[in-house]
């Protein structure tokens, strides 16, 4: 019986493919991301933070899901949230039956700010998403990443309230 050596299990197939999700997301993130600032003088965390707000019922999440969604601690949104109210694109509301719970809300600036950052990020992305890929690659790696996700016992999945719309990049 031949033992596996620690070396040989760090080939393992599973291994690979995870390492190869990270580095694809690190790759294409970072591109994307000088391109975002770049051209709408705003981080890729901005751009998704207004984005699911703007695809949101009432373009408005409770604190809690946005951080869920978005991947960051409460801690992480609440600083993140922070900077956008800075800048004037979102503003928080209480919400009326929780005292310690919180909305974030979309303003009409952040609306104008994610509306003109989307033609250069659209663009960004079909330079290094759609053409490395292809439309039915696109499709399929889509499904793919939407499996993922909702098999995730994390809770990072969309809200209840929009369950057949369209998930943030």
């Amino acid at each position: 019986m031949v033992v596996p050596t620690a070396r040989s299990r760090c080939e393992d197939e599973r291994i690979t493919a995870f390492g190869m999700l990270l580095e694809a997301h690190a790759a294409v993130t970072s591109v994307v991301n000088r391109e975002l600032e770049a051209t709408a003088g705003m981080p890729i965390t901005w751009f998704e933070l207004l984005i699911r707000l703007s695809r949101s019922p009432e373009q408005r999440l409770r604190m809690s899901e946005l951080a869920g969604q978005v991947g960051l601690s409460h801690s992480g949104l609440t600083r993140l949230v922070d900077r956008v109210i800075e800048a004037g694109f979102v503003q928080r509301e209480a919400c009326p039956d929780d005292r310690r719970g919180a909305f974030a809300v979309l303003t009409p600036a952040g609306g104008a700010a994610l509306d003109s950052a989307l033609d250069g990020h659209l663009e960004s992305i079909d330079r290094h998403l759609v053409t490395p890929l292809g439309p039915e690659g696109l499709a399929r790696l889509t499904d793919l990443l939407r499996t993922l996700r909702d098999a995730s016992p994390t809770g990072a999945s969309p809200s209840s309230a929009c369950p057949t719309g369209p998930s943030p990049a």
